[in-house]
Parts: C-alpha cells; structure tokens; sequence
C-alpha cells in the first residue's frame, strides 16, 4: 500500500498477558477497533507500544500480527528505534519483507550522535530499504535535535518523505516549511500541541490518546481539515486534560490506563515500567472519566468497516 500522509496515526499499545507474554490477539482487536473508529494509519511500536522492552523476534512477531490484522486497509508505520544503524537496518528491511508501509525511523538510543553522524545513520537506513520514512524529532526525550541542518543534509534521499514534529516549540514547523517548502510532510507528533501543528502546516497527527478516543481524535483532525476550526477547537480543548499526558514522562502507562477505562485495552507494561498506583493512578482515572462524560457531539459515524 501507497501511504498518504495524512490524518489520524495513533501510535498503537502492544497488549501484555498477565505473565507479561505479548498478547497477540488482544493486540490485533485493538488495532481492529481503532481502524473501525476511523483512524488513517497506525503506527506499530512506536513509543506507546513498547518498542524498546521488546527483542528483535519479539518485534517481528508483534509487526507481522498488526499487518495481519490490518490486512490492507490503512496503512502499516513500524518504530525503528535501535541502538545503533546497523540493527536498525536489520529491523527495518525485516519489516519491509512483513508487509508495513512505511518507517517511523528514530534517532540512535542511548548514544547521542553528532549532526553529521545523525544524517549518516538515517541516510544508512534509508539506502537499504525501499519503504518511504517518516523522521521522528523528540528532543526531550531522546536528546538529539533534527534540525535543519540535518535536513537539509538528506533532501537527496528520495525515501525519507516526512518528519513527525514532538518538539514542543511549534515554530519548528514554520522554520521546516520556511526552509523546505513540501519536501517533508510534517506530522504532529505532540499530542497537546496537536491542532496547532495543524495550523501551522502539519498534514497529520501521530497520537497517544487516540487509543482512549479514536472518534474525537479523527473528527479533531476532519473538522479542521474541513475549515470548521470551531467544531476542531471545541474537541481540541476538551481533550487537552488528556492531551497533556502525552508529555509526561509516564506517558505509555498513562495511556494504557485511559484505554483500560474505556473498555479498550489493559493497562499492562513491561518492566522497568509499572502500572500507576496511588495518587497519580487516582487522578488520570478521573480525568478519563470526567472527558468521557462529557464528550462532545461528534458527526454522524461513518458505517463500521467489513470484517477483513
């Protein structure tokens, strides 16, 4: 499948059994649910699905169930989050032979590269795959800047065709256009500065919260995409509570909780992750119930997708 790059991308949970064994199945009717919700794409182990407390036969087995259960209808993103270039060359020509769509390539973890070692391992992943990659910038969380000396260091490289912008400075995505024009297609990737990316130039938005609330998250993205920045900013600041979560630090925990109570999901992480107790369980549980008493009216929902 050709990705368009637009839209609704939530980056989907990886479902876990109570003997912390990958739940395959409960896995693939989660992503099952959020395609009949509507969502244009998924992203499969992203940083919401635990891409790395799993091992590379892990990965491969949790990426080919997702492209199985999607079965064509919306396109397939993998994380490539690796400690260095050439186990994510590893990774991501594996994924490419299962049947995703696209990357969502990442910075080197743990190591922080250089400018000009940077362009070396996106340029290094992206000369051995044919699938189009989406760069993922996340300074605060893993401490190294795409910028755009660094962009402007792979404009030659054909398949690198978007960026996922989670700075949390939105001017980050009028410098890109300023600089770039539409050579990248820019993604938000900050789920509390969301419709601001929209504004500013973003064709899409890779969220957290659509797990919770897939419905509100699409028609976020389709009113303003319809130029009803009313109806957007009306979903928007309902969600913002909620949206704020994405960038705490126990961001994933947090998320799979607010799945867990709306009947989507478990709220089961692997170590070193640890469900949330106390006080700050108390209060995202709260704050997920209070946003889905008071959800806003949606437009009429499209009929549910067949049965693949």
């Amino acid at each position: 499948m050709s990705v368009e790059w637009k839209g609704v991308f939530p980056a989907v949970t990886t479902q876990i059994r109570e003997d912390m064994t990958v739940d395959l199945g409960d896995t693939q009717r989660v992503v099952d649910d959020l395609i009949r919700d509507g969502v244009t794409g998924v992203i499969a182990l992203g940083t919401v699905g635990e891409n790395n407390s799993f091992d590379y036969d892990e990965k491969v087995e949790i990426l080919t169930a997702i492209v199985e259960a999607v079965h064509g209808r919306v396109p397939v993103i993998t994380g490539v989050s690796e400690y260095d270039t050439r186990r994510a060359v590893r990774y991501a020509q594996t994924a490419e032979k299962v049947g995703a769509d696209g990357l969502m390539l990442l910075p080197p973890m743990v190591y922080v590269p250089k400018p000009a070692e940077l362009v070396l391992h996106f340029r290094g992943v992206a000369e051995q795959v044919g699938l189009p990659i989406m760069l993922y910038n996340n300074p605060p969380a893993y401490r190294t800047l795409i910028d755009n000396e660094v962009l402007a260091a792979l404009v030659d490289v054909a398949n690198i065709v978007a960026v996922k912008e989670s700075a949390p400075d939105t001017r980050r995505f009028s410098d890109v256009k300023n600089a770039f024009g539409d050579r990248y297609v820019l993604f938000a990737g900050l789920d509390d500065v969301a419709l601001e990316g929209l504004f500013l130039g973003a064709q899409g938005w890779v969220s957290g919260l659509t797990n919770a609330f897939p419905r509100e998250s699409v028609e976020l993205v389709n009113a303003f995409q319809r130029g009803d920045h009313a109806k957007a900013m009306e979903i928007y600041r309902w969600f913002m509570p909620l949206l704020h979560l994405d960038a705490e630090h126990d961001l994933v925990q947090s998320i799979k909780l607010a799945e867990q109570v709306m009947g989507r999901g478990s709220e089961r992480v692997l170590p070193p992750r640890y469900p949330l107790v106390g006080a700050r369980r108390a209060e995202v549980i709260a704050m997920v119930e209070q946003a889905a008493a008071t959800r806003p009216t949606l437009s009429p929902a499209e009929p549910a997708l067949a049965p693949a």
